[in-house]
């Protein structure tokens, strides 16, 4: 009886295997971090949701586990993918949640350095949409903001992750902000 599917690559397995055990090992480190995390992408939320942030970070987890060929001793590709991660979670939640509740978004609250309009409280689904939008006019751009407003990233860090400049990161910031607002105000 033969143990491996035909196109069973052990190679790719063991890489599989090796991510997953360098995920498990640094995890205790990166778990503080994940939490701050969650708890600003939970801020703003309302009350009694569902996801707290312990969940959130366990969700985001369990998802990267899932990945491949990650450098988990890279702190800022780790921040990012999982600042990914979260967004995904919480968009799919909200959606989730809306399919229910049709007509009542589901709303984040911005902090003073990431405010993208004004009372700082946006629905997160039209952020969403608008930074997929972005992401289809300035890749980078839109990895920007994903960065810095749902990883809680610095611009130095950002900086880091992506591989560029802290100048540029300021610059693409600031237009990536003006987008945004022009396309949330119209929403």
């Amino acid at each position: 009886m033969e143990l491996n599917p035909p196109n069973f690559d052990a190679s790719i397995a063991a890489d599989a295997a090796t991510d997953r055990a360098s995920l498990d090992q640094l995890m205790p480190g990166y778990y503080s971090e994940l939490r701050r995390l969650a708890q600003l992408c939970l801020i703003g939320e309302r009350p009694g949701h569902t996801l707290q942030p312990t969940a959130l970070v366990h969700e985001a987890y369990l998802r990267l586990a899932g990945q491949h060929k990650v450098d988990w001793e890279c702190r800022t590709q780790v921040l990012a993918l999982a600042a990914r991660m979260m967004r995904r979670i919480l968009v799919n939640h909200a959606e989730a949640r809306n399919a229910q509740k049709r007509g009542q978004g589901c709303q984040i609250e911005l902090d003073r350095e990431l405010d993208l309009i004004e009372g700082g409280r946006i629905d997160i689904q039209p952020l969403d949409e608008a930074l997929n939008r972005l992401a289809a006019l300035d890749e980078r751009q839109a990895r920007i903001v994903e960065m810095r407003f749902f990883g809680g990233l610095n611009v130095e860090e950002t900086a880091a992750a992506i591989g560029i400049s802290s100048a540029t990161v300021k610059r693409e910031w600031k237009s990536a902000r003006l987008w945004l607002i022009r396309e949330l105000e119209s929403a």
